[in-house]
């Protein structure tokens, strides 16, 4: 162990410590009732384990929803085992022993961070914080200036501490530093002023100026990236994705090795660019075809759920002027019991109570019965029309593909008969290309040409087939996840309804039974 801690006891991140720390942030009588009970540590949004010597952290998984972590003041040297905490907000690591900035990159919400007071010598790794708002770095080994520029990718910065580090001796300290991060509005505890900008800006021009043409360029190549990404996401939702070029064609003969060969044979390099253009054509139409039928597909679930929420939102209206009649007509029911002239009367307005409870529970489950059979009406006229757009669409893609297919035969039989004929050619030396000798080794026999040719007509339509139950298979996922979703929502809402009537129901009935009815002194 290093001498640093020979007058000091490391402690680790234990259960014991860390129930000991919720027990101090709760108020007293509530620290109390923590300590007898236990909480659950998935509950804590805020946790302050500062001052206690801690070496290493660990143990935080548990902490799955916390926002605000505080670990200033402690012994720790490296930053780790914070993955889980992806909700952190803030982060305090000040008065520490980190040399390295490094393990938060899952704290993507993170807006507050500080690494004040410890032996960091470098800026990095902190690509992913692109919330944060305000750092604090102050007091480490920072040397070099232009280490600030990495935090130029932080847009949202508005507050930075670099004071107690070796850079800030350079005269230029501030004005590089505000020059190069243009949305700041504190450094080092104080306001950047108009004129303290000006000058910057003034001053390094020459410098920031290319870091904006770059930063521009970077940011419309990351558009663009999105933009194809998206559009590609679009696509694979409609099923069709590098349908709209010549992906498959080309994905046909990538590895189709004969093909290359025969390709070398008179007369095969027009029929292959003929073939070409009507098997991409047909792959464009498909592709055309499968987003306006995704269109379609995304307008009848909306159609679906907004007919859904209709019925249920009048549904909801009834129930809730069912139970606002109730309690109009109850309001003071209970208190007419507790203050009835005579046991009698008292029992009786009891009994009525009791009885206008169970009309209303009545009523509350009628009302749902008939939403829930609404409703499956709704999903049963739902899941047929889900199933003849699927239908349709499936039915469509098979004829298209069909086309595909019908292409790569025709092509297949005029690739055989120039196979032949080249084959004739060579057997009587009339052949007048040069064929490398790969090639001419087809030339032997009419087997050995024709088993070349079938193998690539083979590989082929293997492509096509694949592509086809791609689609296919796609097509049929998202009938029956669709509709099962909606099956399952409806099951669950129902549940839920009904829980919600029985513990009403059951919470009037509750009162009822605790209105006491006094015996008329005699």
């Amino acid at each position: 162990m290093s001498q640093l801690y020979d007058s000091i006891e490391p402690n680790v991140i234990d259960d014991e410590m860390l129930q000991k720390a919720i027990e101090e942030q709760c108020l007293e009588d509530t620290g109390k009732l923590v300590e007898k009970e236990g909480i659950n540590f998935k509950d804590v949004t805020e946790l302050q384990l500062s001052f206690r010597n801690i070496l290493q952290i660990d143990n935080l998984w548990q902490f799955e929803n916390l926002t605000k972590l505080q670990l200033e003041n402690n012994i720790i040297e490296k930053i780790e085992a914070l993955e889980s905490l992806v909700h952190l907000v803030q982060l305090d690591l000040s008065f520490n022993n980190i040399e390295v900035i490094e393990g938060l990159d899952a704290l993507v919400k993170l807006q507050d961070l500080s690494l004040y007071n410890n032996r960091i010598s470098k800026i990095e790794h902190m690509d992913t914080l692109q919330e944060l708002q305000i750092f604090s770095i102050g007091k480490n080994n920072l040397t070099t200036l232009e280490d600030v520029i990495y935090l130029r990718r932080f847009k949202n910065l508005g507050t930075l501490n670099l004071t107690g580090n070796p850079l800030c001796d350079d005269k230029q300290y501030t004005l590089f530093v505000v020059a190069h991060l243009p949305k700041l509005v504190y450094l080092d505890f104080k306001l950047v002023s108009d004129a303290t900008r000006e000058a910057a800006v003034l001053q390094y021009q020459d410098l920031t100026e290319p870091l904006e043409r770059e930063e521009a360029q970077a940011l419309a190549q990351l558009e663009e990236k999105q933009a194809k990404q998206k559009e590609l996401e679009h696509h694979k939702a409609a099923f069709v994705e590098y349908l709209n070029g010549s992906f498959l064609f080309d994905s046909m003969y990538a590895e189709d090795t004969e093909a290359a060969k025969l390709a070398y044979l008179p007369g095969v390099s027009d029929l292959l660019q003929a073939y070409r253009k009507e098997f991409v054509s047909v792959c464009e139409n498909l592709f055309n075809y499968g987003l306006k039928e995704h269109e379609k597909r995304e307008a009848e679930v909306s159609d679906f759920y907004e007919g859904l929420h209709e019925a249920l939102a009048a549904n909801q209206q009834e129930g809730r002027k069912i139970i606002l009649d109730f309690e109009n007509r109850n309001k003071r029911r209970l208190d007419e019991i507790r203050n009835a002239s005579s046991y009698d009367i008292a029992e009786s307005k009891q009994v009525e109570y009791k009885e206008d409870i169970l009309q209303l529970s009545e009523a509350l489950m009628t009302l749902e019965i008939l939403i829930a059979d609404q409703l499956e009406e709704l999903i049963e006229d739902f899941k047929r029309n889900i199933a003849v757009i699927a239908s349709t669409f499936i039915d469509n893609v098979r004829e298209m593909v069909t086309q595909c297919r019908d292409l790569e035969n025709r092509h297949h039989e005029k690739l055989l008969e120039i196979s032949i004929a080249a084959l004739e050619k060579s057997a009587k030396n009339e052949l007048d290309e040069d064929l490398p000798d790969d090639v001419r080794m087809f030339l032997v026999d009419k087997t050995t040409i024709v088993n070349a040719a079938n193998a690539s007509h083979g590989i082929r339509l293997l492509k096509i087939d694949k592509r086809e139950s791609d689609i296919l298979c796609n097509t049929y996922r998202w009938q029956a996840s669709v509709t099962e979703k909606a099956f399952q929502n409806e099951i669950d809402r129902n549940r839920e309804r009904v829980k919600e009537i029985i513990q009403y129901i059951d919470s009037l009935q509750e009162k009822l039974d605790n209105a006491e009815i006094l015996e008329p002194m005699e």
